[in-house]
């Protein structure tokens, strides 16, 4: 009689028994309920922190009035380009500097004595040489990013192991044969993660240059909400930022499982 063979099941497959999302969900819906609690209770005043039920009734009147989406246009706006902008500049500077002796010789240096000056002390500068119209708040962002990504890009390309470079030499792979195949691939993760990093520095460079004599935009709606105390109004921007983030991290995580389905990384026990 031949073995009777069970497929077998991963120890981390079985003991799931609970959703992973709903797992993930459980946290904030706990605070979400404490909160709610608090302020029906009177715990936590209104003049301190609006209701959850509070917020979502603002959240619904901007939204239907056009202020909310008109807002976040801007400001999505104002991040595409700045992430454009500090992309291509960030990234650039990264492949002189990291395939080149001589590049990071002239570059190097001079990035990282320009990082450790906090970008958000640009500002006064930046007025004076952009004004208060779209460029400062351009700039500042674009400023955040290309510090980011030149750091990990550059991080990327020099962590390349020498074997594979030797192996690419052997195969007769030339100078751009082996930036095409083998250093620009391994630098692929380092981009990914600069990337992340860059986006969530996008959003806190947005935050202060919607400050910069800002008509439109969530910021704007941020600090107005600011000078007549209405903190439903000011959660409602909080909470746009965060969901604007979280969907920038999201659609990264997507791109690092298309483009780095050859990297094998551990997902937890």
């Amino acid at each position: 009689m031949p073995p009777v063979l069970e497929p077998v099941i991963p120890l981390s497959t079985r003991r799931r028994a609970v959703p992973r999302w709903l797992r993930r969900a459980i946290g904030p819906v706990f605070l979400l309920a404490l909160w709610q609690i608090c302020s029906a209770t009177g715990a936590l005043s209104p003049d301190t922190l609006a209701s959850p039920g509070t917020i979502a009734r603002t959240t619904a009147d901007l939204t239907q009035d056009g202020t909310l989406p008109g807002a976040m246009a801007v400001s999505v706006q104002r991040v595409l380009i700045g992430l454009a902008l500090g992309g291509v500049i960030g990234i650039t500077l990264a492949l002189i500097s990291g395939l080149s002796r001589l590049g990071e010789d002239l570059i190097d240096a001079t990035v990282h004595m320009l990082r450790s000056i906090p970008w958000v002390g640009m500002i006064p500068l930046f007025i004076i040489w952009l004004g208060i119209g779209e460029a400062p708040k351009i700039a500042l962002i674009a400023l955040g990013v290309a510090f980011h990504l030149y750091l990990n890009v550059y991080a990327g390309i020099r962590g390349v192991d020498a074997q594979l470079i030797e192996a690419g030499t052997a195969l007769g792979l030339g100078r751009w044969g082996l930036v095409r195949h083998v250093v620009l691939p391994g630098a692929l993760p380092g981009a990914m993660t600069g990337l992340r990093y860059s986006l969530a520095t996008a959003w806190l460079a947005l935050v202060f240059g919607e400050t910069i004599n800002a008509d439109e935009g969530i910021g704007f709606l941020l600090n107005r909400a600011r000078e007549f105390f209405q903190t439903d109004v000011i959660v409602v921007c909080l909470l746009v930022y965060a969901v604007l983030g979280l969907l920038a991290d999201f659609i990264v995580r997507t791109l690092e499982r298309l483009l780095l389905q050859w990297r094998p990384t551990f997902t937890g026990a």
